[in-house]
């Protein structure tokens, strides 16, 4: 396979903006400028045989965009750039947040597990309440992460008890998905049919339910990717359409990686379809270059274990910018700000990937 030499240009704005982006070529920002980043070695796998360097003949620039709306400063630039190593002949992404937008009609739009609703007041009360005592562990830095992985498992098994226990529908699902605050970014399909159009595999891992992802795919994208696979939590429904089980292991915040992609299966056509596995994730897991996609750090965790001698690791940091820009530059090779579109992914894949 060849190696290309990425000609970058501008992501495009957002789609609540009119304002199209704008890029400058200058490493600056609004502010005095901080240090330069980091250039250790991005991300390379140290189990993995080493192999040549891809060489560019220039670095990327940084782009400076027209801002978005949000709570973010409105001087913060659309993207800021590292360098990338090599091309990705796979794609791992994160689906809240990162493959659906952030603010939806100048609000925060939902997540895929906080659309639903179980025709049932008083369970979605009581879901509504494990929410309030185990998300502010999720989030808290001082937690050890064995610990905190067993109180994301136990909040995650009771909230599945509890749709069970209140006879969650296929209907709910579909109204749930229907009256939603949720949707793609622009420039998600495009890259979709670019990818797929290649055969190079997307997983999508999530923490929330597959069931509903899919529903979103269906309704919002009003088709499937022959391509695409999605990692989550998978439900069981008995004859009436009524959930009665979940499927396999638990996947949740703190193990959305390798040791969850037996989990994975291909978007269904229809809500309720049989819950059948891909029969080709050893060759997925064999894809050494790795396109990641995610909007929290700990999304750069579904790549643990796989078999990857280089990732380029793109970050989507839609919010709480001047707090947290210097730590998604060290972690991320990519990073856009202000809920952008997809556009510049899009850009970059077709650079690396003609």
């Amino acid at each position: 396979m060849s190696w290309s030499t990425p000609s970058f240009g501008p992501p495009l704005g957002n789609a609540a903006h009119d304002e199209p982006a704008r890029a400058l070529t200058v490493p600056v920002r609004s502010r005095p400028p901080p240090p330069p980043p980091s250039r250790a070695p991005r991300r390379r796998n140290p189990t993995a045989a080493r192999r040549p360097p891809c060489t560019f003949r220039h670095c990327l620039p940084v782009f400076l965009s027209a801002a978005m709306y949000s709570s973010a400063s409105t001087t913060a630039p659309d993207s800021v750039v590292a360098d990338p190593n090599m091309l990705a002949r796979k794609v791992i992404a994160d689906f809240d947040g990162t493959l659906t937008r952030y603010w939806y009609d100048r609000s925060r739009g939902q997540s895929s597990h906080g659309l639903l609703r179980q025709g049932n007041e008083e369970y979605d009360a009581k879901r509504e309440a494990l929410y309030q005592h185990y998300h502010p562990i999720e989030i808290c830095p001082d937690i050890p992460l064995p610990e905190k992985a067993k109180l994301m498992e136990e909040w995650w098994e009771k909230t599945h008890g509890l749709l069970i226990e209140g006879g969650l529908t296929y209907e709910a699902i579909k109204k749930s998905v229907s009256d939603a605050a949720i949707a793609f970014r622009d420039g998600v399909v495009e890259l979709f049919e670019y990818l797929e159009e290649r055969d190079i595999p997307v997983l999508v891992f999530s923490a929330g339910l597959a069931d509903i992802i899919e529903e979103v795919f269906r309704q919002k994208l009003h088709r499937s990717f022959k391509n695409i696979k999605v990692v989550s939590n998978r439900m069981v429904f008995n004859e009436e359409g009524r959930l009665v089980a979940f499927k396999g292991k638990t996947i949740h915040v703190l193990n959305k990686n390798e040791h969850a992609l037996d989990m994975a299966a291909p978007v269904h056509n229809n809500l309720g379809d049989p819950n059948g596995s891909i029969d080709d994730y050893s060759l997925v897991k064999r894809r050494t270059n790795v396109l990641l996609l995610g909007d929290h750090i700990g999304d750069l965790g579904m790549s643990d274990g796989l078999n990857y001698e280089n990732r380029i690791a793109v970050g989507f940091l839609n919010a709480n910018i001047e707090k947290s820009l210097k730590d998604y530059s060290k972690a991320f090779d990519i990073v856009y700000l202000n809920d952008t579109t997809m556009q510049g992914v899009v850009k970059l894949v077709a650079d690396l990937c003609p």
